[in-house]
């Protein structure tokens, strides 16, 4: 039981750091009102045109998760490239598993159409 009271013990203390340095940081922090430029609205130096509320489709999203799978699949790959020999055959099988189920969700997302451009 004194194992869970010093892992409760570190968890208030961990709590109390981040709470406290949050708090401190929004006392201490300076509170200015902006006025005149400071409230514009600005791109890159210049003065906004038109509207900022642009539709934005949610496709774009998915390219982005897509493309992260397979950002982590390449990162999954080439430590195992490296100690493929030392792995041997299970290390293989279970590479042959990982993009087989990556391979699964791709081919999930093209028959729904999520890969289309239009």
């Amino acid at each position: 039981m004194s194992q869970y009271a010093l892992l409760f013990v570190l968890l208030l203390g961990a709590l109390g750091v981040a709470g406290g340095s949050l708090a401190l940081s929004w006392i201490l922090r300076p509170h200015p009102t902006p006025v005149g430029d400071k409230r514009a609205i600005y791109e890159c130096g210049l003065r906004s045109e038109g509207s900022a509320w642009v539709q934005f489709k949610a496709r774009y999203f998915l390219y982005a998760l897509i493309f992260l799978l397979f950002d982590a699949e390449a990162v999954f790959l080439y430590p195992w490239a490296v100690c493929f020999r030392r792995l041997e055959w299970l290390g293989f099988i279970e590479m042959v598993i990982f993009i087989g189920i990556l391979a699964l969700g791709l081919w999930y997302a093209w028959k729904r159409g999520g890969l289309r451009w239009w």
